[in-house]
């Protein structure tokens, strides 16, 4: 594929897919990068999305300054918690296949796909994921372009989409009870939020289809099977393999993706594997989302995500 390079920082941008992706290379993570970098890097995440690096074999602490470098971390799960010892670390390991799909009901094509915690007030801007303990084979994470998504559709369904808002949340089933930590974490920080379902992307001033499978509740002034019908019609349309890259993992491997352009497919295959996966993620802290009218988005229940205080 082609690559390209910048005389100052030195560092290439590989693309992966047409629409999204691209690997990273001359660059190392584990020390302070000079601002050129910091800058391409930048520019490569706004193009293309999510971005990958190889080789970079991170403890905790330099995942952390290298997200730094691109904004302030979150708590590592604004629901779940930490580390107490590294809050901005959150650890996402290989769970019992047992609790994997409880209560997902019926599997559509979509289901799994997600943009991270769009129930905030103000959603993560970006995550930043490092691969330790790798799988030899399955495990991949695909990602898709949600602002491609929202261009390709008809002018008649944009002109709908530009005027909608949907509600989104993050809570226990409504009626539910809580019966374990899991759910308790849930019922403790319930977040819902009420977002414009097409977004200007604060740095890039793009357009973008916020549809979250993961989240998204209904649609505001729909009838309940209006909206379903509608976003199950917007799911299948952003997960088209066109708008999306699949990344296959390495030891020391990392992705980097932009939560306010992409969604993202965690991989089920590992649960049919003996093999262990562990991985970690800091989050970078967001801004509250805003529609083409300039109306931001609005908060129904929970706290905004604050970022951790810089030591």
């Amino acid at each position: 594929m082609a690559q390209t390079a910048d005389p100052f920082s030195s560092i290439t941008v590989t693309p992966m897919a047409v629409h999204i992706g691209a690997e990273i290379g001359g660059v190392d993570l584990t020390r302070p990068l000079p601002s050129e970098q910091v800058a391409d890097i930048r520019a490569a995440l706004l193009r293309w999305k999510v971005i990958f690096f190889r080789d970079q074999m991170l403890d905790h602490d330099q995942h952390v300054a290298f997200a730094r470098q691109f904004g302030d971390p979150t708590p590592a799960h604004v629901v779940y918690g930490g580390q107490n010892q590294q809050p901005e670390i959150y650890s996402i390991a290989k769970f019992r296949k047992a609790n994997s799909n409880r209560g997902q009901g019926a599997m559509r094509p979509w289901s799994g796909w997600h943009t991270d915690i769009t129930a905030a007030i103000n959603p993560p801007a970006a995550s930043i994921l490092r691969g330790v303990t790798v799988p030899p084979y399955g495990g991949d994470t695909q990602f898709t372009n949600l602002a491609v998504a929202y261009n390709t559709l008809s002018p008649t369904l944009r002109g709908l989409l530009d005027h909608l808002r949907a509600v989104h949340r993050f809570a226990v089933s409504q009626g539910a009870t809580a019966v374990n930590d899991h759910d308790k974490a849930v019922q403790q920080h319930t977040l819902v939020s009420e977002h414009p379902m097409v977004t200007v992307h604060p740095e890039t001033g793009e357009r973008v289809l916020y549809a979250n499978p993961a989240f998204v509740e209904g649609i505001c002034g729909m009838e309940a099977d209006e909206g379903r019908w509608l976003m199950e019609l917007l799911w299948e349309h952003i997960i088209r393999p066109d708008f999306t890259v699949r990344f296959r993992w390495q030891p020391g491997s990392i992705a980097f993706w932009d939560n306010r352009a992409t969604a993202h497919l965690a991989p089920r295959d590992i649960f049919d594997t003996d093999f262990e996966r562990q991985f970690y993620r800091v989050t970078l802290n967001g801004e509250v989302p805003v529609g083409i009218d300039g109306r931001p988005s609005t908060a129904i229940e929970g706290r905004p995500i604050e970022p951790v205080a810089r030591p």
